[in-house]
């Protein structure tokens, strides 16, 4: 019987590192069954990376939440919503900071 695994994540940004673990497993015979994690910063590539792998994750708070609660305690502004946002489209294109 193959071993079943979840892997447990602090944060999963575009899921490469975890890739790397779910690969490694795989090829020594385990059978992955998800990724669970604390945080994840919802980014595109993320999402791209899990659905090829053909493997589920939750998370506990993301991205979206840690927004709200921002937005709602006053740490940041409305007017900061725009930038955050396409930061988390491409964080990589830097043209998010003249939003």
């Amino acid at each position: 019987a193959k071993t079943k695994v979840v892997i447990i994540e602090d944060l999963i940004s575009t899921g490469g590192s975890v890739r790397d673990v779910i690969e490694a497993l795989r090829a020594v015979g385990a059978e992955v069954l998800g990724v669970l994690a604390i945080f994840t910063y919802e980014l595109p590539k993320a999402l791209q990376t899990f659905a090829e792998l053909n493997c589920p994750f939750a998370t506990l708070s993301d991205y979206s939440e840690l927004i709200k609660v921002a937005l709602a305690d006053h740490r940041i502004q409305s007017s900061d919503l725009e930038k955050l946002k396409a930061w988390k489209q491409d964080p990589g294109d830097e043209s998010w900071m003249n939003k």
